[in-house]
């Protein structure tokens, strides 16, 4: 069982690193221009392969990298078996990964909270001991 599991695990993780060379190289697709694909899951069988991508740009952009992907898909499935020596190389489906965007939406606001001197101040002077939280020490309450 185990042995399986690093199998998939392996063939998943050798299938993007395929896939991202196929598209930083090969495309000549100007829409799958700076799509990097950020993991690959394989199913139980290994018949399918979904590819998570992402894309920096706007919705329109994103729209068009999955097109793109969906039109390049039986290439890429085709050389990515042949590259591999796959005899039955899996089905792609291709699924865009939201962790980059929902990463840096959360550097952001961190940035804007520490910009403005809120929250995440008060939190650390608390962490920290100094007794700024405005509560009484006991050295000062028993005077």
């Amino acid at each position: 069982m185990r042995d399986a599991l690093v199998r998939r695990e392996r063939l998943a993780e050798t299938l993007r690193e395929v896939l991202s060379e196929l598209l930083l190289l090969e495309s000549k697709d100007p829409r799958l221009a700076g799509v990097v694909v950020s993991a690959v899951e394989l199913s139980g069988d290994l018949k399918v392969a979904r590819a998570y991508f992402s894309v920096f740009g706007d919705e329109e952009r994103v729209r068009q990298a999955g097109d793109g992907l969906e039109q390049a898909k039986g290439y890429l499935r085709r050389e990515a078996g042949r590259r591999m020596r796959m005899h039955n190389p899996p089905e792609l489906e291709f699924r865009r990964d939201k962790g980059f965007e929902r990463a840096d939406r959360v550097q952001r606001i961190l940035d804007e909270i520490s910009a403005r001197g809120g929250p995440i101040d008060e939190v650390s002077d608390r962490e920290s001991g100094d007794g700024s939280d405005g509560e009484v020490s006991r050295e000062d309450g028993d005077a």
